[in-house]
């Protein structure tokens, strides 16, 4: 009964997202919504961490699960796709490194901002260990 009320929570906050979606102007995905409100409720306390922690986990862990559909579409649409495969490759692999850059300077920015007495040897070396789900360094 426990995992049916967090999961009904999750859905919830994901169906409020799919509303804001609907009614904001915005070109906003309705999944950003959703998370943005789940954010928002677990940084207010407004939805403690241990209502939606177990099924959150849960999720996580099958998230590989929730690939399958758009692989068989792919698969499905592969002869309209077979002549440009490998210049969407290309664009892939160049945009997922480039993603990764940013995302690695914006967060070494935000560590150092909120952490100016750690050198840059300290954050590229750290000397423990952070725990499981905690980032280390007390940004969230």
């Amino acid at each position: 009964m426990k995992y049916l009320k967090q999961f009904g929570i999750i859905l919830v906050l994901s169906f409020i997202g799919e509303l804001l979606n609907h009614v904001l102007p915005l070109p906003v995905p309705s999944s950003i919504y959703g998370i943005i409100l789940m954010f928002i409720c677990l940084k207010t306390g407004l939805i403690p961490l241990e209502e939606v922690d177990e099924t959150g986990r849960f999720l996580i862990e099958i998230m590989p699960l929730m690939f399958i559909p758009a692989a068989v579409g792919l698969l499905e649409a592969w002869n309209i796709i077979q002549s440009v495969w490998l210049q969407y490759l290309a664009v892939t692999a160049v945009s997922t490194v480039f993603v990764m850059a940013i995302a690695g300077r914006t967060t070494q920015y935000m560590i150092r901002r909120t952490s100016p007495q750690q050198s840059a040897t300290e954050l590229d070396h750290p000397e423990e260990e952070p725990e499981e789900g905690d980032c280390g360094y007390g940004i969230f």
